[in-house]
């Protein structure tokens, strides 16, 4: 995202498209409901598309939002292995800083 914040990639799939409700989504994510509404907003304006269809009851997923959820779901899945693997090379010992060799 080009803001470098990640917490809506987060937010979007795991609770958001989830719940299908802003006001349980916030509350799920222990944050206030318009700081969420606002999150998406801005990543829907930054993407030049709505990912969710709102009413006074309930949203639902655009076309849009359902492509972006699945690319979400494999980003934060991707990143859980990504750090999994560092851990484990740190617990092997393997943590060493081998920066210029990767340079190479």
């Amino acid at each position: 995202m080009a803001d470098g914040n990640s917490g809506t990639i987060r937010y979007f799939p795991r609770c958001v498209a989830k719940e299908g409700h802003f006001g349980r989504a916030a509350k799920q994510l222990h944050i206030v409901q318009p700081a969420l509404s606002m999150q998406v907003r801005s990543l829907e304006a930054e993407l030049g598309t709505p990912l969710l269809k709102r009413t006074s009851r309930r949203v639902t997923l655009t076309e849009a939002g359902a492509l972006f959820r699945v690319e979400a779901e494999r980003t934060i899945r991707q990143a859980a292995r990504a750090k999994d693997s560092c851990a484990q090379r740190a617990a092997r010992g393997d943590g060493r800083n081998d920066t210029d060799r990767l340079r190479g």
